[in-house]
């Protein structure tokens, strides 16, 4: 579980620094952007606590309540941080830029916001890029965006969005609060704040979307697949794959389903060793498989 949680818990060490760091800033200058900003980290932190909470949840053995295991519970506490994201991040954020919009005020201190944000900017940064690091591993060469669309690593898709998210926040709230310091108008950090709610909501409403398709029952990898259908062809007792169904049902953990045609004159014995062998053998060329379901039947 360690190696599944570092990225989280990474991301979690990045955060409570740099929320600490946006509060005080946000208290000694009074911007708009940059308290939009830590409100925006401190939901990240609660966030990656509720990703946790998951991945947890996830590792527990099946049991007679849930007999296939409580893997899903990871992609039910992602699409709660998408929410919360949503919520307490993107809405908390435009809420904010509009009050400043109505009741503009001069910043304090100027420079002390600006440090923060670069130093902020600079954390964000290393946490993203070592996402990036971790998702090329995973993805291999499947282009970035497909990879994010398709994988059934929901947290790492959940952290690496929130860590982009809050990278385009603080690029949005440095240029916010250098252009209201630069002209001495406080439209600019308000308007900055409102950049920041809406790339949050955005990024929260294609978490919100991806996960949604995980928690309802997605079917596995093809790759899955294609070591089913590779599978039957070196069983000697077996003559056909007639249908095969794949379904993710959490992280690592995969469920097949299949019909298949025995070979003629075989005995009850044989056809049982075919099918045993068939399971072991789907579980060996793709580990992330942990029950096989497999019916003999004369059709599709």
């Amino acid at each position: 579980m360690a190696d599944d949680t570092k990225h989280i818990f990474a991301s979690l060490a990045v955060n409570v620094t740099i929320a600490v760091a946006k509060a005080i800033g946000a208290a000694l200058t009074g911007s708009g952007a940059l308290l939009a900003e830590a409100i925006h980290s401190a939901a990240d932190c609660t966030n990656q606590l509720l990703l946790l909470v998951g991945v947890r949840g996830s590792a527990k053995p099946p049991n007679a309540t849930h007999p296939l295991g409580p893997g899903r519970s990871m992609y039910f506490w992602s699409f709660v941080v998408a929410l919360l994201l949503f919520s307490g991040g993107g809405v908390f954020s435009i809420y904010e830029g509009l009050h400043k919009l109505q009741h503009p005020e001069p910043l304090e201190n100027p420079l002390v916001g600006l440090g923060i944000l670069v130093f902020s900017l600079l954390l964000e940064g290393w946490a993203t890029w070592g996402n990036l690091k971790e998702l090329k591993v995973r993805r291999g060469a499947t282009p970035l965006l497909r990879h994010l669309r398709e994988t059934k690593d929901s947290d790492l898709v959940v952290v690496f969005g929130e860590n982009s998210a809050a990278v385009l926040g603080l690029s949005c709230a440095l240029l916010a609060m250098g252009l209201a310091w630069w002209t001495g108008n406080g439209t600019y950090d308000a308007l900055g704040s409102l950049a920041v709610g809406g790339v949050l909501v955005a990024v929260a409403l294609f978490l919100g979307v991806e996960v949604q398709s995980l928690l309802l029952g997605e079917r596995a990898d093809p790759v899955v697949e294609g070591a089913v259908r590779t599978a039957q062809a070196e069983v000697p007792q077996l003559d056909a794959l007639l249908t095969v169904l794949t379904l993710q049902q959490g992280p690592k953990q995969v469920m097949v389903a299949a019909k298949v045609r025995i070979k003629p004159g075989l005995s009850a014995a044989e056809a049982i060793a075919g099918i045993n062998h068939f399971e072991r053998r789907i579980k060996e060329l793709a580990p992330d498989v942990r029950w096989c379901f497999i019916e003999p039947d004369d059709k599709v």
